[in-house]
């Protein structure tokens, strides 16, 4: 008896894995009796298997939810669910194969799956299920990630949050280096309270283990935990042993992979020109978070390091001409300097990164390192804005003399752009996201950056094929190089290696020579971890030169990288998984998102990231990792079918309704506000001037969620939505669609309608908004859920916040949040969101409306619909 589901996927930098699972319905009525994290890394490359058992105590059928939190870079290889003794596996397929499963899902009126990835590091994976009276369902997962060294460690973050005290948790983490484990350290909110003691870790020579299997009791005492259980994250911090200054190499089954970080050569004296966006979009906190983070900057620069700034709106302008030494007295100028720059103008990126490249070509110092970085949040807008001809112009300066680091500040900016430049000219780019520790974000990718100690590398193997990237421009303290491939043949007893490079203008070379170990020395279940490794790496950055190719180079190059991600079952974004349920062959599709972008296929109800919902009494609460900004992407297929335990008694109380309540989700933060609006009200939900387009809402009084929405677009286009029927009409014609009816879709000049059941699709031109049907309580209501809206256009109405942004002011008895300056009073609800047809309860932290939306109620009701 399988109902309506759900799947979802993405991914991460840092190793993070956050889990939780928990029932749609209320978690009383829902057992997870067993939860397992297990994590094995093998010379860097980590495993991930979770596992989630949960019973359904209730003699009816009901929906249970299994999520977690996956990283951004990593690769979901796996997914198995199982139901009464039946497994139904996830496949991976090339995208356009899973694309017509999808179509023939949607044309039977059931929804798959869109990715929504909007934040900083966490995503979802989400699937639903229907679990019989006293049944049971399994759900595993699995996803594999090279560890990444920055600063002169890797992180393992494990975060959990089930949402329940589990009778039988654990996590089990193996961490296996050839060279030997140089430090180890467990850290993080799990290990707060009583759970410390849940902890225990083990070392031996190579080996380490980590192991946290708290009890029930403990499970609801730590800093962050609650009666809902475990809701953190545990932070394993480790390096190797690097006492072989020719890297290590580790061979396995005809692959080998070659970590190379030396730290025995001296360190590069830099040039750095830092290249200032001070334009009106970084008005405010931006400008002040940069000033504070070039400040902590420029003190720690090297007396031998030469640096320069240079800001810029619509002109730009230079502190000084020329590099200049960090002496005290520079250094202190140039901090004066800093505390000065004020935002204003347009933006003139051409021009001043131009800029910055002339001022280190004019100062040509041998023997020493240049960077440049480009720090801004917004697309260019002066001088030349043409895309490709910057490109052009800053690659043909360059000239791969030297990087150019592109950190693209919140969500506005056009971060393709700034990485595809970055990639031409030997550098990458890093987002920064809007959050109270943005400073902390600037320097700490400075200080991934802060020390070169080798410039051109060049890596040669000797009997080695289909290798990794093996050229490389600089290389940083406390970063590491990582080549793979395949040797060519298995029959020979040793295998060479030879990294080329230069040190201060004096060219160094390491040479090594690896005898090749008999395969029986490879633990059995580890026997194909250097393989996948391989192709892991592989598709990565044959993902990343996508960017920077063209014609046939391009497209080899994707069917290569296609070719593997189907070959190891990796879900990418070329490729997605599939999921074939027993309920008339029911059918979900999971894709790997890209950052910043949407997919092409309609999204699930729920994706959305701005949502409604409605005040409840407190139930349980959904926190998420503090500090963590999570991708939210849900798939729901289809309408959920009506059950018998939610037939409804006209007998039945119902609730006095005084209001309706939004939630907003919150820049850098886990926790979305919420605000009410008093019943009865006709509001201005939203609005986009240049596009003639608007939607606006009516409630009646005592009466959750809107009774009417219509929509204006064009001169001409009508579409008005009540809980009866729908009514379109083009200038000419009218269209009327019935609630419940068949699927059915209906196109006209750039405005798409679908209807599916509870569901009504709405697209007009950039804007798409789905409205939802609800039945509850003898009462219909409609609410709306904005799925895509045109980027850098600030929209009108109580949707036209796409986000908000707050910091905690910690101290004070009561929840007090600072937004826009102001220190305003919150308190903690629990809101319904009705963009879900699950229903969900949220948690949230309630704020009055003038304090969030920045005006009157006024300001957003009309007089017509």
């Amino acid at each position: 008896m399988m109902d309506r589901a759900a799947l979802r996927l993405i991914l991460l930098s840092v190793f993070l894995i956050s889990a939780s699972s928990h029932p749609v319905k209320k978690k009383q009525d829902v057992d997870i009796y067993s939860f397992y994290i297990n994590s094995t890394v093998t010379s860097r490359y980590a495993t991930t298997v979770i596992t989630s058992r949960v019973a359904n105590t209730l003699n009816e059928s009901q929906e249970i939810q299994f999520e977690v939190k996956i990283p951004k870079t990593a690769f979901i290889s796996k997914f198995r669910m199982t139901i009464e003794g039946k497994t139904y596996d996830g496949v991976v397929k090339e995208k356009q194969e899973a694309q017509q499963q999808y179509s023939e899902a949607v044309s039977r009126g059931q929804s798959a799956g869109l990715i929504k990835s909007v934040g900083r590091t966490l995503e979802d994976f989400k699937t639903s299920v229907t679990v019989a009276a006293f049944s049971k369902v399994t759900f595993e997962l699995t996803y594999e990630e090279l560890l990444k060294r920055r600063l002169g460690k890797y992180e393992l973050l494990i975060n959990a949050q089930p949402m329940q005290p589990v009778a039988d948790f654990k996590m089990d983490v193996h961490i296996q280096e050839k060279p030997g484990i140089s430090f180890l350290e467990v850290k993080g909110d799990l290990s707060t309270g009583d759970l410390g003691n849940a902890i225990k870790t083990t070392r031996a020579d190579k080996d380490a283990w980590v192991t946290f299997y708290p009890t029930r009791d403990q499970q609801t005492k730590c800093q962050s935990c609650g009666e809902n259980g475990l809701n953190g994250g545990l932070l394993i911090t480790y390096d190797v042993e690097r006492q072989n200054p020719k890297g290590e190499v580790m061979v396995s089954n005809g692959y080998f992979v070659h970590y190379f970080a030396p730290s025995d050569v001296p360190r590069i004296p830099k040039n750095v020109v830092f290249i200032i966006d001070r334009s009106g979009s970084m008005h405010g906190r931006k400008i002040d978070q940069t000033r504070l983070a070039l400040l902590r900057i420029l003190s720690d620069l090297d007396e031998d390091d030469h640096f320069g700034l240079i800001t810029f709106d619509y002109s730009v302008d230079t502190w000084k001409r020329e590099l200049l030494k960090s002496t005290k007295q520079n250094l202190e100028n140039a901090k004066s300097f800093v505390k000065e720059i004020r935002d204003r103008g347009a933006t003139n990126i051409n021009a001043a990164v131009l800029a910055g490249v002339d001022m280190i070509n004019r100062h040509p110092r041998e023997g020493t390192a240049s960077i440049l970085i480009l720090l801004t949040d917004g697309d260019p807008t002066s001088g030349e804005t043409n895309i490709e001809r910057i490109m052009a112009n800053v690659k043909k300066a360059i000239g791969l003399k030297f990087p150019l680091y592109c950190l693209g500040f919140g969500h506005d900016v056009n971060f393709d752009f700034l990485t595809k430049m970055s990639l031409e000219n030997g550098g990458v780019a890093r987002r920064i996201y809007e959050d109270s520790n943005a400073d902390l974000q600037l320097q700490g990718f400075y200080d991934e950056v802060a020390v070169p100690l080798l410039t051109d590398i060049q890596l040669k193997y000797t009997g080695g094929t289909n290798l990794t990237k093996t050229s490389f421009n600089l290389y940083f303290n406390g970063s590491e190089i990582v080549v793979s491939g395949q040797i060519t043949d298995n029959s020979v007893e040793s295998f060479s290696t030879e990294v080329i490079a230069v040190s201060k203008g004096s060219s160094v070379t390491y040479q090594d020579t690896v005898m090749i170990k008999d395969p029986s020395d490879v633990p059995p279940e580890n026997e194909d971890f250097m393989q996948r490794l391989w192709a892991y790496l592989t598709v990565k950055q044959l993902l990343e030169r996508q960017v920077l190719l063209k014609g046939q180079e391009k497209e080899d190059e994707e069917k290569e990288a296609l070719k593997l991600s189907l070959k190891y079952q990796f879900v990418t974004p070329l490729t997605s998984m599939v999921v074939t349920k027993p309920q008339k062959d029911e059918v979900e599709v999971a894709d790997k998102p890209k950052e910043g972008k949407e997919d092409p296929r309609p999204p699930a109800p729920g994706s959305s990231q701005y949502n409604f919902g409605h005040s409840q009494p407190s139930l349980a609460a959904h926190p998420a990792m503090p500090g963590k900004v999570l991708n939210s992407f849900t798939f729901l297929s289809g309408p959920i079918i009506p059950r018998e335990s939610e037939t409804v008694l006209f007998t039945m109380s119902v609730p006095t309704v005084r209001s309706n309540r939004f939630l907003l989700s919150a820049a850098g933060q886990s926790k979305p506000l919420c605000f009410d609006v008093l019943l009865p009200h006709k509001l201005k939900l939203l609005q986009d001037s240049a596009s003639e387009f608007s939607m606006n809402g009516e409630s009646m009084n005592r009466r959750k969620g809107f009774s009417q929405i219509v929509f204006h677009y064009k001169t001409n286009h009508r579409l008005t939505i009540n809980t009866r029927s729908i009514r379109y009409h083009d200038g000419q014609n009218d269209v009327e669609f019935l609630w419940g009816q068949e699927p059915t879709q209906h196109s006209k000049e750039g405005v798409s309608l679908i209807l599916w059941s509870n569901e009504m699709d709405v697209t007009m031109g950039h804007i798409r908004v789905v409205i939802l049907l609800h039945k509850k309580n003898g009462d219909m209501f409609l609410w709306p859920a904005v799925r895509q809206q045109p980027k850098d256009v600030s929209l009108m109405g109580i949707l036209g916040k796409a986000e908000a942004s707050y910091e905690e002011i910690q101290g004070s008895q009561t929840p007090t949040l600072k937004i826009m300056d102001q220190e305003v009073k919150a308190s903690w609800e629990d809101v319904t969101d009705y963009t879900l047809p699950s229903t969900p309860v949220i948690r949230c932290l309630l704020v009055p409306f003038q304090a969030v939306m920045q005006g009157d109620i006024s300001d957003f009701t009309v007089t017509q619909l």
